[in-house]
């Protein structure tokens, strides 16, 4: 086994990687069957909210009832949300600030997901999340990316829904 010096064992993971790696932890609370997602707002340097993808307070989970709604329909990933039992992690973060009343505006949100079989999935917040994560005043989303993290302006996704407000159906072939 290769020894590290006393000075790499000391090195510090760069803020958006032990972000990440918080919300990888909260991930492993998700109750989904599908994907685990870990979510936290992070506001002047600190964490003021958390979540993870699962059923709303006190229903039952789908890792407990050990049945996807959306699985024994076939439906594939990302489509047909209202027929999930769970809440997305980015919208269960949002609520959990609010029930406890943190302020996120202008806050970072991390979120980290992968799929049962412990592999990173990467991408950005779903339409929906996105939606939430705009109107609650977030300015960044910082998601895993190839090893590293990839940051998404929320200003961005408004100026994309500005200027095609129409893209997301067009791209389904509506």
């Amino acid at each position: 086994m290769e020894k590290i010096s006393k000075k790499e064992a000391r090195k510090r993971p760069e803020k958006d990687i032990y972000y990440l790696s918080i919300a990888r932890q909260i991930a492993k609370r998700a109750t989904c069957l599908r994907r685990r997602f870990g979510a936290i707002i992070v506001k002047d340097d600190a964490i003021v909210a958390s979540g993870y993808n699962g059923a709303p307070r006190k229903m039952p989970n789908c890792i407990d009832l050990d049945k996807c709604p959306r699985e024994l329909l076939g439906i594939s990933q990302g489509e047909r949300y209202e027929l999930c039992r769970g809440v997305h992690a980015e919208a269960n973060a949002i609520i959990n600030a609010a029930r406890v009343g943190a302020n996120v505006l202008d806050g970072i949100m991390y979120v980290f997901g992968e799929d049962n079989n412990g592999k990173v999935v990467s991408g950005r917040p779903c339409k929906m999340c996105r939606r939430l994560i705009i109107n609650a005043g977030i300015k960044e989303v910082v998601v895993p990316w190839e090893g590293k993290a990839k940051r998404y302006k929320v200003e961005n996704w408004i100026k994309e829904a500005k200027k095609d407000p129409f893209l997301e159906l067009k791209e389904k072939g509506y």
